[in-house]
């Protein structure tokens, strides 16, 4: 049969098969979704499959004689009534990481989203998590993205942090943002306090130059506009637009 891949999906691909058709063998029964992730693209970053032009699923079993193009989100496009392969969309984007972006995930809560990063959390936990909680697995692990049970989830191409967060914000943009509303600990939402019921826990220098406090609504950490205050602030707009 012969494939062609389009557009972003071509970064999985080796260099001799990127913006070309080319053959593929295969013995046996096969679906469209095999034989996509064999050729090594995950099946998570693929909006729309045409075999001989027509739009078909993923569980679409594929023959020789077929003609299959491959393609990736479409940025200014509606393909909503022609995709078979795209899952419902999510009603809020949340996020899950896997150990090796933890300062992506600081980053993205730093803007305000929801990313959770569990701790030693394995693949198969990572991907069950994902799952049940409809969240989207973002990692730089290709294998983990794979695996059946995750339908919403991103490759990461970069790898720097600041530069990862400008490509999730332009990936799954635009987004709702509310920059310095999570704890960059736990990823809890913030609240105001009042500086006289934390007042016993304040630096002394803290407490004797600011006045305006949140805390964690599940650590309990206390945020103030610090020294550090500006340079996140910079961070944050850069990032955001970067991102536009």
């Amino acid at each position: 049969m012969i494939v062609r891949v389009y557009g972003s999906l071509n970064d999985f691909l080796p260099l001799a098969r990127r913006q070309v058709a080319f053959l593929v063998r295969f013995a046996g029964p096969r679906s469209v979704k095999d034989l996509i992730e064999g050729i090594g693209v995950p099946h998570p970053e693929v909006d729309l499959v045409l075999v001989d032009g027509e739009s078909v699923r993923f569980d679409y079993i594929v023959t020789d004689a077929d003609r299959i193009a491959v393609f990736p989100t479409f940025g200014s496009l509606d393909i909503a009534e022609i995709t078979q392969v795209r899952p419902t969309p999510l009603a809020t984007v949340r996020f899950v990481l896997d150990g090796h972006l933890g300062k992506l995930a600081r980053r993205l809560r730093l803007v305000g989203l929801d990313a959770i990063c569990p701790a030693g959390a394995d693949d198969d936990e990572l991907a069950e998590l994902a799952a049940r909680d409809d969240r989207i697995l973002l990692t730089r692990d290709r294998a983990l993205l794979k695996r059946g049970a995750v339908k919403y989830g991103y490759f990461v191409r970069q790898t720097d942090a600041h530069q990862q967060l400008v490509e999730v914000l332009r990936h799954f943009g635009p987004l709702v943002l509310a920059p310095f509303s999570r704890c960059l600990r736990c990823n809890a939402e913030l609240h105001e306090v009042s500086k006289a019921s934390i007042t016993s826990a304040l630096p002394p220098m803290t407490r004797q130059h600011y006045d305006r406090f949140q805390a964690c609504r599940g650590c309990g950490q206390v945020y103030w506009p610090g020294s550090h205050w500006k340079r996140l602030t910079r961070a944050v707009e850069a990032a955001i637009g970067e991102a536009r």
